[in-house]
């Protein structure tokens, strides 16, 4: 595969000609063009759910001090908070984390438990709070030009139509193992021995806040197990126009 060369900040790509490029790139050939192209304007966003450790693992062999975005919503479980440390520790991470201005107490005393009134329009106040403000910042306040998310198109309905290169409320979003595999996954996992997330062997196979994530059983989706099977997507790699959509009647800060 043949570099592009390095994109200027304001500059718009030619997303046809680029996906057509990329269409048979492996995954570090996907990260190197991102880096080659967006240069500091690069981040990785990772969950830490049960699988991140693929994505940190492929980036950093490219970008090693690449910024590691993480939203800490004040939800996540506390396994999960062990495996942040972990994974920086292991992977010597250059982590950003970001959180909401709006204390879960007091979240709570203004818009109650949103998770527990039991609708999608509640569970999207709160990740337009917990979730999506935080990831915002984040984008403007490190200048990104560009970020590297680890969404594969078998996950979700809306995964499922995305392309490697993508632009999305104007920041391009590069999506190096869209088409891995289940299979593929754990082949690279034993290769390398990378660590799923600690609850991954006790069924959560989608690991979001504690309040809204459940474990599968072996005839469920993955995701059946998030937003209490209310929703799929969290807000953070929908469109605008599709998260103002969800989250139109969520309260301003």
């Amino acid at each position: 595969m043949t570099a592009a060369a390095a994109t200027p900040p304001n500059a718009s790509l030619d997303l046809a000609a680029v996906n057509d490029q990329l269409q048979n790139a492996d995954s570090l050939e996907v990260i190197r063009w991102a880096h080659q192209t967006f240069g500091a304007g690069l981040i990785l966003t990772s969950s830490f759910g049960a699988e991140s450790a693929l994505m940190l693992h492929l980036t950093i062999q490219v970008v090693p001090k690449i910024p590691v975005v993480v939203v800490d919503t004040g939800y996540l479980f506390p396994e999960t908070y062990k495996f942040i440390e972990a994974l920086r520790e292991r992977f010597d991470l250059n982590l950003q984390v970001y959180q909401s201005p709006l204390s879960p107490a007091r979240m709570e005393a203004i818009h109650g438990r949103l998770w527990e009134v039991g609708t999608a329009e509640a569970l999207n106040t709160y990740d337009r709070i917990r979730k999506v403000e935080p990831m915002q910042r984040a984008l403007k306040e490190l200048n990104v030009t560009a970020w590297l998310a680890g969404l594969r198109r078998n996950q979700t309905a809306h995964r499922a139509g995305l392309r490697v290169v993508e632009k999305q409320n104007g920041v391009y979003k590069v999506h190096p193992i869209l088409n891995w595999t289940t299979k593929d996954i754990y082949e690279y996992f034993k290769k390398h021995d990378l660590p799923y997330h600690p609850l991954y062997e006790q069924g959560y196979k989608s690991i979001g806040d504690w309040h809204s994530t459940r474990p599968i059983t072996a005839d469920m989706d993955a995701r059946d197990g998030r937003f209490l099977g209310l929703k799929q997507e969290c807000g953070l790699h929908l469109p605008s126009s599709q998260e103002e959509e969800s989250s139109r009647k969520s309260s301003d800060l």
